[in-house]
């Protein structure tokens, strides 16, 4: 029986999590995976899994809801074959795909603790519709079939995530619908993109799958027929054409949610530094507690501005803590969640000629 008293969640701060993994040594891969599910007790499921991972020093962010699991996580490589074998004795997860990060060389830590917080969805969708099945999925496309479906002029290729990850990295030809969110993604796409193009092919894409499967689901319970989806995402669709040694239709990075903010698929920089418009493609979160904007920023701007995204930022991290900390009271920074690389206060947000040059500038590169 779980002891009660167990404390079943992480409380160091940043330098002791930091101390504590290098002092354990370990050799870390960074794994995501997800599925669809019915899970009738996710509060007990989620401190199971804390409780078993916790014991294989697993480290991460995972998401438990009734519909679902929703996991990216960094495995020691020493405990990587346990791990699977206690993962797959979940019945809903034996034999579950699991995606291999394409580059660990980001970040020395991927994650620095683990995390497992049970939501009412895996993710948030805005939808209110008990007859809708999510498990219901459309068409999963493996590598070489999604480069065969996107060449047909008869399809219509998605972009299921957000405008800051497509600004570093995404497939040619792709549509990327002008939202912040996913849940305001689904009946966007429907009115604008998919209302008179019934006859034609809908494939989808996202970073790991996720995304586009709750998607899938959706535009079939909606009525659309062809619909399709690209197996295991980004992550999984690089690491295949490589393996097979097939045409990679990505250009540039891949952006993840972890310490590295991004691993590398092509050499090709299609973006521009937020604050001076020179090319790059790093992320950074501004190191003003009172901001933490992501938004992206070339080295030598991080060196002018010390990780900040703004002047008001650089002058503030200069004042006394409890000065700074006496500046956040009251201070609501939701407008800033979603806004990301679009904020008023980057002087690049809106540029658009310079990175649509660098992009035509890759696609030639590949044909080259």
């Amino acid at each position: 029986m779980m002891n009660q008293k167990m404390q079943l969640w992480n409380t160091l701060d940043r330098a002791s999590l930091e101390k504590q993994l290098q002092e354990i040594g370990h050799k870390y891969i960074t794994i995501s995976f997800y599925q669809y599910a019915h899970i009738t007790g996710p509060q007990s499921f989620r401190d199971q899994l804390y409780l078993q991972w916790t014991n294989l020093d697993i480290v991460g962010r995972t998401y438990v809801a009734k519909e679902g699991i929703n996991a990216q996580i960094a495995v020691p490589t020493a405990h990587l074959g346990l791990f699977r074998e206690e993962l797959y004795q979940i019945s809903f997860l034996n034999g579950i795909r699991l995606n291999f990060a394409v580059d660990d060389a980001e970040a020395a830590f991927p994650f620095l603790k683990l995390k497992i917080k049970v939501r009412s969805k895996i993710l948030a969708d805005g939808l209110n519709d008990e007859t809708f099945d999510v498990t219901n999925k459309g068409i999963h496309l493996n590598a070489a079939a999604f480069n065969a479906l996107t060449n047909d002029p008869n399809t219509l290729l998605i972009d299921f995530r957000n405008h800051y990850e497509w600004e570093v990295g995404h497939f040619k030809g792709a549509i990327l619908p002008d939202v912040d969110t996913f849940r305001e993604s689904l009946p966007f796409i429907e009115e604008t993109i998919l209302k008179g193009n019934e006859d034609k092919n809908i494939v989808m894409y996202c970073t790991g799958g996720v995304r586009c499967e709750k998607a899938s689901a959706w535009f079939k319970h909606r009525g659309f027929e062809n619909v399709h989806q690209l197996e295991g995402g980004i992550i999984k669709y690089a690491n295949d054409c490589k393996e097979l040694g097939i045409e990679n239709k990505f250009i540039g990075k891949n952006f993840v949610f972890d310490e590295r903010r991004g691993e590398r698929i092509t050499p090709d920089v299609i973006a521009v530094c937020h604050q001076c418009g020179e090319p790059a493609d790093n992320h950074t979160n501004c190191v003003n507690d009172a901001c933490h904007l992501l938004f992206i920023q070339c080295d030598n701007c991080k060196a002018a501005m010390e990780n900040c995204c703004s002047q008001a930022c650089l002058e503030t991290i200069h004042l006394p803590l409890e000065v700074q900390k006496e500046l956040r009271k009251g201070q609501n920074k939701s407008n800033l969640i979603f806004k990301k690389g679009r904020s008023a206060a980057l002087p690049f947000q809106g540029h658009k000629e310079k990175p649509q040059a660098l992009i035509e500038q890759a696609l030639k590169n590949q044909k080259a």
